[in-house]
């Protein structure tokens, strides 16, 4: 007879209801015993995994595997490629994500493989991940700052991750930074700095206009100011009209005003910063489920109690002006307005994420005024 935990791997595409409960369930038995996972909502998650819901998958293509040691799901894994990503950045770089596999070297090697075979399969070069999808959603492998748990739309892994990952002739490739934004962050030397800079009368504040005339409007003139920004960063990738809508959608149900700083220089906005109420410490206990009553719980907690800590998941300054005095003033500006708002409501903590490592110019600003750099995400490549 043989033993099922000595059975062989086995690669399948996911493709059953059965399987695709089998994907979206491992994550609970590989985390089990860790208390800072935060199980994410299993609704969610399917309609994000979904074309008809997902506007990402109308621009690219993916595939999704699970493994199986004998009838156990063991480990599971994504391949994507995304056409924009194709069109923008002609490297034949497609990518991996959702990675997730019990602390099994021939898991991580079966998965990687099935992975990079179907990228081969679509004339990809290289490797990169775990991207998962894109980099708008949730890139990068935690490799530091395991004892706490993930912000709203950031990852967390087992530390054996990498090991495996590299293990399987994956390199680093870049590291993303989050920091640690808190209440004893030096606030002093932030207002020092923007008074000086402040004195000229060209940079005036607003929050963003909610309303139904003026919003969808507003989102669009931020994400032209990002696209700006952040033109010439590693693998960008402007989102669709689609997915500023979607984007959009989500936004007015989670801000207020005060959420979003709109910084405008010489009459015209040149920068902003938004922050977003942490969701994972509203669901941490829900074990994934908002059926039957957790739904309740869910809108109270983020309508009426509302989170103690929030995320800076965007803040953009237009490419002209980023360079210069003014640049950082206008950074300086938007990040206390958020800051302010949140921490005058009840917010006790914050994070800002994610930031390349190498971005120096936008590291500083952060750490000037007291951020402290707290988590390392990391992307990894390979040659195919």
């Amino acid at each position: 007879m043989t033993d099922p935990d000595r059975a062989p791997v086995t690669i399948v595409p996911v493709e059953t209801k059965a399987q695709w409960r089998d994907f979206h369930h491992l994550p609970f038995a590989v985390y089990a015993d860790d208390p800072n996972w935060v199980p994410p909502l299993l609704l969610e998650r399917r309609l994000h995994f979904s074309p008809k819901h997902n506007p990402y998958f109308r621009h690219a293509t993916a595939a999704f595997f699970l493994a199986y040691r004998g009838a156990r799901p063991v480990g599971r894994i994504t391949a994507q490629v995304d056409r924009l990503h194709q069109e923008r950045h002609r490297d034949a770089t497609g990518h991996f994500g959702f990675i997730e596999a019990l602390d099994e070297p021939d898991v991580f090697a079966a998965l990687l493989g099935a992975a990079e075979d179907w990228l081969r399969g679509q004339g990809m070069a290289r490797a990169i991940g775990p991207v998962s999808f894109s980099l708008w959603d949730q890139p990068g492998l935690l490799v530091d700052g395991f004892d706490t748990p993930p912000y709203v739309m950031m990852n967390h892994h087992r530390p054996y991750y990498a090991d495996r990952i590299i293990g399987t002739g994956y390199a680093p490739a870049e590291d993303l930074i989050a920091y640690r934004y808190g209440p004893e962050a030096d606030t002093a030397r932030l207002e020092k700095l923007l008074g000086r800079a402040m004195r000229g009368g060209e940079i005036s504040l607003r929050t963003i206009r909610m309303d139904k005339a003026h919003f969808r409007d507003e989102v669009a003139m931020l994400l032209d100011i990002i696209n700006d920004a952040w033109s010439d960063n590693w693998g960008y990738v402007p989102m669709t009209q689609a997915e500023i809508d979607d984007l959009a959608g989500i936004l007015r149900l989670l801000l207020r005003p005060g959420d979003v700083a709109i910084a405008e220089y010489q009459g015209r906005p040149a920068a902003f910063a938004a922050i977003f109420p942490n969701l994972n410490e509203a669901i941490r206990d829900m074990r994934g489920r908002l059926f039957p009553f957790n739904w309740i719980k869910l809108l109270w907690r983020m309508k009426v109690r509302r989170p103690r800590t929030a995320r800076m998941p965007m803040m953009g300054v237009r490419k002209a002006l980023q360079a210069t005095p003014v640049g950082a003033a206008l950074s300086l500006s938007v990040i206390r307005a958020v800051r302010e708002f949140n921490f005058a409501r009840g917010v006790v903590d914050s994070e800002l994420s994610w930031i390349l490592a190498r971005n120096s110019r936008v590291r500083h600003v952060i750490e000037m005024v007291g951020g402290v750099p707290y988590k390392t995400y990391r992307l990894y490549e390979k040659p195919l």
